[in-house]
């Protein structure tokens, strides 16, 4: 059995982080674990639309979590995160590598800095190489820590032409004439496309996540969007592991992105 842990990290302690937990057995992957936050992968909470809190990453309690859960050690740690073997003070190759790809496709990164994610950023990938997971920017040796980032893999995995309009905080600028609730409606659809697209990759998404209730209140909406994004994560790492993923940047920092058609 192979293992994947997918993180969608938030850049403040404030904010909650979305998990998922995948491996494989044989053939297929299945989703082991997925919540809403570190607290509730940590407290084994199912996962459920409600109110999350952000907290400090702890990558050994994280990992060592994972254990419960499986019979060998996970093989990759994929982060949605800006990620670095040097402190990050502004924009990396690996940033200008995917905007130049991907920014007619209107999926080029945010600028990190050195105050966002900064020290959480520095904190996490430090931590997950004294556990035994380094940064891996090239190549394919493992057991590794690798950065993602959810928008150009949805883009590879649904073969969009532009970023997906998945994001709830958005909804009004994706749908400006349309209603609230046609908004909801509009995203919600966009969701369920997700699903099905990693329900066929990974066994278990679409049971794990129903499709929240067009009313449901906004942080409600975010809980669900956070684990989606986890889930990308790990099915990203996954297609590292199954060699199906390019790495982007330099022997510093590096954004994998599963390759067209995957």
């Amino acid at each position: 059995m192979t293992a994947v842990l997918g993180i969608d990290a938030a850049w403040t302690f404030t904010e909650p982080s979305g998990v998922a937990l995948v491996e494989r057995d044989g053939v297929d992957w299945r989703l082991v674990r997925v919540a809403a936050s570190y607290q509730a992968f940590l407290a084994d909470q199912d996962f459920e639309v409600g109110r999350h809190r952000g907290s400090k990453p702890d990558p050994h309690a994280l990992l060592s979590k994972t254990a419960e859960f499986l019979a060998t050690p996970v093989s990759v740690v994929a982060i949605d995160m800006p990620l670095s073997t040097n402190p990050i003070t502004g924009r990396r190759v690996s940033d200008n590598a995917i905007s130049s790809l991907y920014g007619s496709r209107h999926a080029g990164t945010h600028t990190p800095s050195q105050s966002r994610p900064g020290k959480l950023s520095d904190d996490l990938t430090l931590g997950f190489a004294r556990a035994g997971y380094p940064l891996l920017t090239s190549g394919a040796s493992f057991p590794a820590l690798i950065e993602v980032y959810p928008h150009p893999a949805l883009i590879e995995l649904a073969k969009a032409n532009r970023r997906l309009p998945y994001k709830h905080a958005k909804s009004r600028k994706y749908w400006p004439e349309a209603s609230l609730i046609d908004r909801r409606h509009a995203l919600l659809s966009v969701w369920a496309g997700i699903v099905t697209l990693l329900d066929h990759r990974i066994k278990g998404v679409a049971s794990a996540l129903p499709l929240p209730d067009p009313s449901s209140r906004g942080y409600e909406l975010k809980a669900f969007e956070d684990c989606l994004d986890a889930i990308v994560c790990a099915w990203v790492g996954t297609c590292v592991l199954e060699r199906s993923a390019t790495a982007y940047g330099d022997d510093t920092s590096a954004i994998w992105v599963p390759i067209a058609g995957t």
